[in-house]
């Protein structure tokens, strides 16, 4: 199989990328734990590591020819457990409010909904489309930003306003791509029955 580069997909397991991606996984939960205990400088330093990591793994995959469909499953799952752990604790701290955590996790939920209807057609997934990674970025600058703006009292009222810009651009994006993605859905759907 291979990427929409051109690049083969292989079913190798140890790789530099996959371990970075394993790495991330790691740091959920000591995410989840620093930012319930308001360690709001520590959280926001395991976030940065985070990210320089999603974008390390996925470089290093492709400019090593290391891309695997471990490190394809792995890399968004660990970009939503992120997204999901980020917004249960800002909500639970009352730095977002509930609407927003309804609102992404419903759309999450969605796209679970579809696993079952891709699976009886043959597929485990369907290639990640520019605006689901566009969103995931968004969504991904906001939630550090938000909680920048709770470590510096300088940096409050900048932080907050481009946390709050990347996050309400990252929800609209992130919603367009999973309507396109159960329109995917659908079309294979239909091409099945016919």
């Amino acid at each position: 199989m291979a990427t929409a580069q051109g690049q083969v997909v292989s079913n190798r397991v140890v790789t530099i990328p996959n371990a970075l991606s394993f790495l991330r996984l790691l740091l959920v939960p000591v995410f989840a734990v620093l930012i319930v205990q308001r360690q709001d400088g520590w959280a926001l330093l395991v976030l940065a590591v985070s990210g320089a990591s999603d974008y390390l793994d996925g470089h290093l995959a492709r400019r090593w020819n290391q891309v695997t469909r471990l490190g394809q499953v792995l890399d968004p799952f660990a970009d939503r457990l992120y997204i999901l752990t980020t917004l249960l604790g800002l909500g639970y701290r009352g730095l977002v409010p509930w609407w927003l955590v309804v609102v992404l996790v419903a759309r999450d939920l969605t796209m679970v909904a579809t696993l079952p209807v891709l699976a009886r057609l043959g597929h485990s997934a369907l290639p990640v489309h520019f605006l689901g990674k566009a969103g995931t970025f968004c969504l991904l600058y906001a939630f550090p930003l938000l909680l920048l703006g709770q470590v510096s009292t300088t940096l409050a009222l900048p932080a907050g306003a481009l946390g709050w810009a990347f996050a309400l651009w990252g929800t609209g994006l992130y919603w367009w791509a999973g309507i396109l993605y159960v329109q995917q859905v659908a079309q294979l759907w239909r091409a099945e029955r016919r």
